[in-house]
């Protein structure tokens, strides 16, 4: 087993035991082919950038206008770039599909409908397990976008639009593994798909709505996904006998009570640490306005749940709680720091 060396390192990888994989003039080779086959596909990219056209902004056209989805297709590494790049556009608020090209020939080309729009990929642009999508979409007038490096191939002139591959050497030392073409294609379905996005107007609460789980999902959550609302929140007004706020205290079981004015507007708050700083004979006969502190920390529904845990640990004094107000400091909900480790924000 390897230690952790870091690709920067020009010592060898050291093993559990001392010894080493490679000695350090061996190493020193291997990081040269590496920095040369990112040099090459860098290159291809730069390309690429410099050789946008119209045709990219054609391309946009036709998949903003599509009522359907764009169904993206390729053979080979083509098709795993192609798979890639529908489920970005998916994800970013284009409906898209991958249709495998070999499966389309066997039913799959009833997946596509007339209101889609195709994006084929193919370096050469001869790839012969693509003739059935690309006769299907010119039988039914399904527009269709070519992304290949083959300006004169079947695929180009079959296409409505072409988005041209830069003729950028592969970084395979024999030029055959697709390297730089399939990184220049993914980085052009990237550019496609935001694109899109940004046409659209997508916006970060849209993105949650695709990406729920995982890391992302939970730092995209809203506090107004996670708090507590309506007869939920405990409140109660300032000349409310503390013998009662005790009760809605208990009753709620957030450890703490709101208290608002008549104009329904937060004013301060009443915590379980209150209540033990004011415990004497005469606590139950006090008035609300008496226990409470004011200016109690706040946040608006809108923010992130991060942010809401982020106020409760990060300043002093430390809380548990927080009230959700609006713009005029009207409480509309409640949240709890435990709502925050509940949803996987802590």
């Amino acid at each position: 087993m390897i230690k952790g060396v870091g690709l920067a390192e020009h010592s060898a990888a050291v093993l559990l035991d001392g010894t080493t994989t490679h000695p350090p003039a061996a190493l020193g080779e291997d990081l040269a082919v590496g920095r040369r086959v990112i040099r090459a596909e860098i290159d291809g990219l730069e390309q690429l950038a410099r050789g946008l056209n119209g045709t990219f902004g054609a391309a946009l056209d036709l998949c903003a206008a599509a009522k359907g989805r764009v169904i993206v297709t390729g053979i080979g590494k083509s098709g795993h770039v192609a798979r890639k790049i529908a489920a970005t556009l998916a994800s970013t608020g284009t409906p898209a599909l991958f249709v495998h090209p070999a499966e389309a020939s066997h039913g799959d080309l009833g997946m596509i409908g007339v209101e889609d729009v195709v994006l084929a990929l193919s370096n050469s642009g001869e790839s012969g397990e693509l003739a059935a999508i690309i006769g299907y979409s010119r039988r039914f007038k399904i527009p269709l976008i070519a992304i290949t490096a083959g300006r004169a191939s079947t695929l180009a002139g079959a296409a409505d639009v072409v988005l041209l591959l830069p003729p950028a050497a592969e970084a395979c030392p024999m030029g055959l593994a697709p390297t730089t073409s399939t990184t220049v294609m993914m980085a052009l379905g990237d550019a496609l798909a935001l694109a899109l996005l940004e046409r659209k107007g997508f916006s970060p609460a849209d993105f949650r709505l695709f990406h729920p789980g995982g890391k992302l999902g939970r730092k995209l959550l809203r506090v107004a996904d996670i708090m507590h609302s309506g007869a939920a929140v405990p409140l109660v007004a300032p000349t409310t006998p503390m013998s009662e706020a005790i009760l809605v205290m208990t009753e709620k079981s957030f450890g703490c009570v709101g208290v608002v004015d008549d104009g329904g507007r937060l004013v301060g708050v009443i915590t379980d640490g209150d209540l033990r700083r004011h415990m004497d004979s005469g606590l139950l006969a006090r008035r609300v306005a008496e226990v409470m502190h004011p200016s109690p920390k706040t946040i608006a529904a809108n923010r992130p749940a991060g942010e809401a845990l982020a106020l409760m640990t990060g300043r002093a004094p430390p809380t548990t709680s927080l009230f959700v107000v609006d713009d005029a400091d009207r409480p509309t909900g409640f949240v709890h720091m435990h709502d925050c480790v509940r949803a996987g924000v802590a």
